[in-house]
């Protein structure tokens, strides 16, 4: 038997999947602490503050994290993603208004 070294595109392909993990539970952080304050906010004002938080790198006043792009459909994706895990609601009858 002979061993291969590990292909280094692995490594690669492993450390963006990290990446990705680290934003979206940044992303998911930020959404369920605009919510935690609002109490109910329609679906376009969240993904328009949780982008500007990710421009700014800031969690909140005094809590920074490094600043990063995000697109409103990552930030859509995170929604669905605690819509499912039922971190979120929709509100009866208006369905773009999202309660946490």
């Amino acid at each position: 038997l002979r061993l291969l070294p590990q292909q280094r595109y692995l490594r690669t392909e492993r450390a963006e999947v990290s990446a990705l993990e680290r934003k979206r539970n940044v992303l998911c952080c930020l959404i369920t602490r605009i919510l935690k304050v609002e109490k109910q906010l329609h679906i376009d004002n969240l993904v328009f503050r949780v982008i500007d938080a990710c421009q700014k790198g800031e969690l909140r006043p005094g809590v920074q994290f490094l600043s990063f792009c995000c697109h409103s459909v990552d930030v859509l994706s995170c929604v669905l993603h605690l819509l499912n895990q039922g971190y979120l609601r929709r509100q009866e009858g208006r369905p773009q208004v999202l309660e946490y």
